[in-house]
């Protein structure tokens, strides 16, 4: 093992960040000394920065991780249960409009009105098509304010 009879003088003047003019050419030339500064000075540094926040126990990070690996599953699970109340819903409403409209008075007689002004079939589908779209994207905008 080399060493040197200015090591420990290197060493302090590293970690005090005092150098004597003539310590610091001894350090410029000494590969040992070198080193010792090199290395003080780093750790000097380092232990000056800000230390991280303490970590929580760890049984408090496992619990935190479970609950939201619980909250996740509940999502998971939610989605094709939503999926279906959305085309339960869908179906009572198109079986509601039919009874509706086959029961309705007024809504017959407007069927019978736009039938007298011979409008193309092309047309009342596209009306009715476009009726239907605003109803689909109304129920889509609720639907998606109610689950946020």
């Amino acid at each position: 093992m080399i060493e040197c009879p200015f090591e420990a003088d290197a060493l302090f003047a590293a970690m005090r960040e005092k150098w004597d003019p003539t310590l610091r050419e001894h350090v410029a030339t000494c590969p040992v000394c070198s080193d010792v500064s090199v290395v003080a000075g780093a750790l000097h540094r380092e232990a000056e920065l800000p230390q991280p926040s303490e970590l929580p126990d760890s049984g408090r990070i496992w619990w935190m991780s479970q609950l939201r690996a619980r909250r996740e599953a509940a999502r998971t699970a939610g989605r094709p249960i939503t999926a279906i109340q959305v085309l339960a819903f869908s179906a009572a409403m198109g079986l509601l409009g039919a009874c509706f409209g086959a029961t309705s008075q007024w809504f017959q007689a407007t069927v019978r009105w736009a039938g007298a002004l011979q409008l193309p079939w092309s047309t009342v589908a596209l009306l009715g098509g476009l009726a239907a779209l605003v109803l689909v994207v109304a129920f889509a905008i609720v639907a998606a304010i109610g689950l946020e």
